[in-house]
């Protein structure tokens, strides 16, 4: 049954429009009045679970929709994995965010690091990160979540760290991890003891500066391996995430 991201008050019984998005999808999949639809709010702190819907009316640009039966169901990892990722260049860094929302990821900070090809600030940041939490929304619509994960803002590493430190309780306040590939790295299974929530910090194509990965560790952030392979900027913080979720 398609399923569509709707962040909008749901209640059983309710006859709603749907928000632009799932209207537009909506209409690309040329659904008819009748035709059975699932509403997820995906909000972290919203409702939850996902609603039955009954499509009523297709108009030029809306579709309305009576929202039908509540179910409590979650797909989420038992592990939060926050991802503290370096932008990675083209778009790389779209399918980082695809698969990581599969996956499971909490949230995703891109990081602006001292290597990264692609540098983001003003207007153009805000268009890319809108466009990263659609992605977002997107894998989750197809892979069955029911909370989208958030695409923080781009920041570099000092501006992570003070900002982590003026808000106690936050994602920073979890077990911090470096991939790493100085000596004195430790597996990430058995950095990764526990269950608790966990921030992953990976750096872009060619990693992070010997500044960055000092400053991360002068705050907390203990050095990992994925082993004796060099994965790409994309793919080692999906391995990471992969074997701290999937598990």
């Amino acid at each position: 049954m398609p399923r569509f991201h709707c962040p909008v008050d749901l209640a059983p019984g309710a006859e709603i429009e749907l928000p632009p998005g799932a209207a537009r999808h909506v209409q690309v999949l040329r659904l008819q009045p009748g035709d059975a639809i699932t509403l997820f709010h995906g909000g972290q702190d919203g409702p939850g679970g996902e609603f039955e819907a009954t499509v009523l009316r297709m108009g030029r640009s809306d579709v309305r929709v009576q929202v039908g039966a509540h179910h409590a169901v979650e797909r989420e990892a038992p592990r939060a994995v926050h991802l503290l990722a370096g932008i990675t260049a083209n778009e790389r860094m779209d399918w980082l965010v695809e698969k990581a929302a599969e996956l499971g990821v909490a949230s995703i900070t891109p990081l602006v690091a001292e290597r990264s090809v692609l540098k983001l600030k003003g207007e153009r940041a805000d268009k890319k990160i809108a466009h990263w939490q659609a992605v977002a929304v997107a894998a989750c619509e197809q892979c069955g979540r029911n909370r989208v994960p958030v695409v923080h803002g781009a920041v570099d590493l000092a501006a992570w760290l003070r900002a982590q430190a003026l808000q106690p309780g936050t994602p920073g306040a979890a077990q911090r991890l470096l991939l790493s590939l100085r000596a004195g790295t430790v597996p990430l299974h058995t950095g990764a003891a526990g269950n608790g929530p966990v921030v992953f910090l990976s750096g872009p194509e060619g990693g992070l500066s010997a500044a960055e990965e000092d400053l991360a560790l002068q705050h907390g952030f203990a050095p990992v391996t994925l082993g004796a392979r060099v994965l790409r900027a994309e793919t080692a913080p999906l391995a990471a995430l992969a074997a701290l979720t999937l598990a």
